[in-house]
């Protein structure tokens, strides 16, 4: 039941309108839980302004009260970061109202867009006109802009193109108490002192809300080869990620690692995928050239590299696609493997980093200390290989009984992030903290740093209103 008072509801429904508030137990269900069912939550009410006035409002009025917010998007994060806890104290402010877009400036190459833009909305509110936003990613049809910036979001395009952060020139921010900060700076260049923006991006909304961004674009691509390449071992990948990013240039897009127990998973469950190989093989690559020229000889080039790489032994066989169909069924395979796990039963979902050349042997090593202390369970490492980015996931043993494979998950957890940061990683790569690394974070990160965040906590949120529970 909400413990917030009806005098403190009306006020709030005078700032964002009967459209902006919502009590109703029922429509509130979805905003309480993320799209997985991992994390459940209560909450006193959920407001959707539709102004960045608005938030500003309602961040006002619950610092004065002491009502602590959580922020949302889409909702399709992996770490519970945008879910309140059990008191039903808090207040959800969901930004998917936010929808404007409110600036393209093609001589710039910049969009500025609202905070709850979809992610798939701006793709193509980029190709209409004659451009390119290269961030791509599994839930892109309903993520929003803001949880893509609060999360720091990665993608399949890193490797060229960088995160979030690499593609946000400025942010506008609604500050805990209310105060706008207008940072929507299209500028390449600001040497002015600290770049504040970069306390923002990747915050997960504990230290202000973003409400709208200047993004870059990116000229139009207009030639793309996709090929999946089979290969004997995770070592080859970086040997073979090394000879294409010399022989291709920028033009390396995607380079897209996974483990044939990934792709096992898959061919079971999801409809449609089939093997382009007739043998397994233990590893695959999904490589991708882009180029904004028509026609470049993107297919020659890979075929050299490709080429090259079978005469080392790198490469066991590959097929490039000759299509857009065929280009759609390699990514399937790729995409498919989220889902295709939770086929398998429970599922625990890593997302660490470690540095490129270190790829190799923090696999072989995890693989051999998960086996020797886990016997029978089954791991499902796929990610992005040109950014170090692996998700690394376990699944049950064949036959295994769930809740006994779920009460191992700390001592699983502690098995991955001990080796991960013997490897010199991270233990979240683009998935955030949230509340499911929290506790972690505090373990494996540096004091110091830890020290360090706290104090811009404590600075820019002193009541401790901003997602409280989350990232700290």
């Amino acid at each position: 039941m909400s413990h917030l008072s009806e005098a403190f509801i009306r006020e709030i429904e005078a700032i964002v309108g009967p459209a902006g508030i919502e009590r109703d137990p029922e429509r509130m269900r979805s905003y309480l839980s993320d799209w997985r069912n991992a994390y459940r939550g209560l909450a006193a009410l959920v407001i959707r302004p539709a102004t960045t006035e608005e938030v500003a409002g309602v961040v006002r009025l619950c610092n004065e009260q002491q009502v602590a917010l959580v922020p949302q998007g889409g909702n399709t994060g992996l770490c519970g970061g945008s879910i309140p806890d059990g008191s039903g104290c808090q207040v959800v402010l969901s930004l998917t109202r936010m929808t404007k877009f409110r600036q393209v400036d093609p001589a710039n190459e910049t969009i500025t867009v609202e905070a709850g833009v979809i992610l798939q909305s701006l793709q193509e509110a980029a190709a209409e006109a004659g451009r390119f936003f290269p961030l791509s990613l599994g839930a892109e049809g309903s993520c929003t802009v803001g949880g893509n910036l609060a999360t720091n979001a990665g993608g399949t395009a890193v490797l060229r193109y960088g995160n979030m952060r690499d593609l946000t020139l400025g942010v506008e921010v609604v500050l805990p108490d209310g105060q706008i900060w207008n940072g929507l700076r299209g500028l390449r260049k600001d040497n002015t002192g600290y770049d504040l923006k970069h306390l923002f991006i990747g915050s997960e909304g504990t230290l202000g809300i973003i409400t709208a961004a200047v993004l870059k674009l990116y000229p139009a691509v207009r030639s793309v080869t996709t090929a999946w390449v089979a290969l004997p071992s995770a070592s080859a990948a970086v040997e073979l990620i090394g000879s294409i990013r010399a022989l291709c240039g920028d033009r390396l897009t995607g380079f897209e690692l996974m483990s044939r127990q990934s792709v096992d998973f898959v061919l079971r469950h999801v409809h449609g995928c089939r093997d382009p190989f007739g043998d397994a093989h233990p590893w695959y690559v999904l490589i991708e050239l882009s180029d904004t020229q028509p026609e470049a000889p993107l297919n020659q080039l890979l075929e050299i590299g490709i080429g090259e790489a079978l005469e080392k032994g790198w490469v066991i066989d590959a097929v490039v696609a000759s299509s857009e169909s065929q280009v759609a069924a390699l990514w399937a395979m790729r995409e498919g493997i989220s889902e295709a796990q939770n086929h398998e039963g429970p599922s625990l979902k890593h997302d660490i980093s470690v540095p490129v050349s270190c790829i190799p042997d923090f696999i072989e090593t995890t693989d051999q200390r998960l086996r020797d202390r886990f016997p029978g369970v089954r791991i499902v490492t796929y990610g992005h290989v040109g950014d170090g980015n692996l998700h690394y996931n376990i699944s049950k043993p064949v036959g295994a009984d769930d809740a006994r494979f779920k009460a191992q998950h700390e001592a699983i957890m502690q098995v991955i992030y001990d080796s991960t940061v013997s490897f010199s990683g991270s233990i979240s790569a683009e998935h955030g903290i949230g509340q499911a690394k929290r506790d972690a974070a505090r373990h494996y990160k540096d004091p110091l740093e830890l020290e360090l965040m706290r104090a811009i906590k404590t600075t820019l949120d002193p009541k401790g209103l901003m997602n409280p529970g989350k990232v700290l």
